[in-house]
């Protein structure tokens, strides 16, 4: 046997095994994938969603047609209702009981102080003010709050109005478990 041309056999077959088994390997898997066309369901599913837009573009000129009318509508009925009948408006009742049990307190109605963060000084300059009421203060932007207090000088400053008409809101509400647990939570009357 020869040794020298035993050894290029070696490999020699080996890297022919491995061309013929990677050709093999190409073609076969070549052959068996298959492209998938879905375009089909594709544009089934754009129409269909060209279609959903076309009902709810529908659907938002019927709520503005609707929600125009309505407006109008009560439009004229509030100036029947202005024109035939003075305006009249609702008060919510003080529920005393209810708010000594949820503050821990008595609380007279209207008492500024109940609101975390107001004093009896800073009670005094919003009644000069003008704003004597939970419903008053409820309905007063924090801006005007700050007006009031930048009023009473340097020594106010440190204090923080931003929550005080929520707080009125919820006491004129009588939401009493509601405001107390607020307070609870933040500190000193600060959001």
């Amino acid at each position: 046997m020869d040794f020298e041309n035993m050894n290029i056999w070696c490999w020699l077959i080996p890297l022919l095994v491995g061309a013929i088994c990677g050709i093999l390997g190409y073609l076969i898997g070549k052959g068996s994938s298959t492209t998938i066309d879905n375009s089909g369901e594709l544009n089934a599913w754009k129409d269909k969603n060209a279609k959903l837009q076309a009902d709810l573009d529908a659907c938002n000129g019927k709520l503005k047609t609707a929600s125009a009318a309505a407006v109008a509508g009560a439009a004229t009925t509030a100036a029947s209702l202005t024109a035939s009948a003075p305006a009249v408006e609702t008060k919510i009742p003080f529920d005393a009981a209810a708010a000594k049990a949820a503050m821990g307190k008595a609380i007279k109605e209207d008492d500024l102080k109940v609101v975390e963060g107001i004093g009896p000084k800073i009670e005094g300059m919003f009644h000069d003010g003008g704003i004597k009421t939970w419903k008053q203060l409820s309905e007063t932007a924090v801006a005007r709050c700050q007006e009031i207090l930048d009023g009473g000088g340097e020594r106010y400053k440190v204090h923080d109005p931003a929550s005080w008409p929520m707080q009125a809101k919820m006491a004129y509400e009588g939401k009493w478990a509601e405001l107390a647990k607020w307070q609870d939570e933040h500190d000193h009357g600060k959001l």
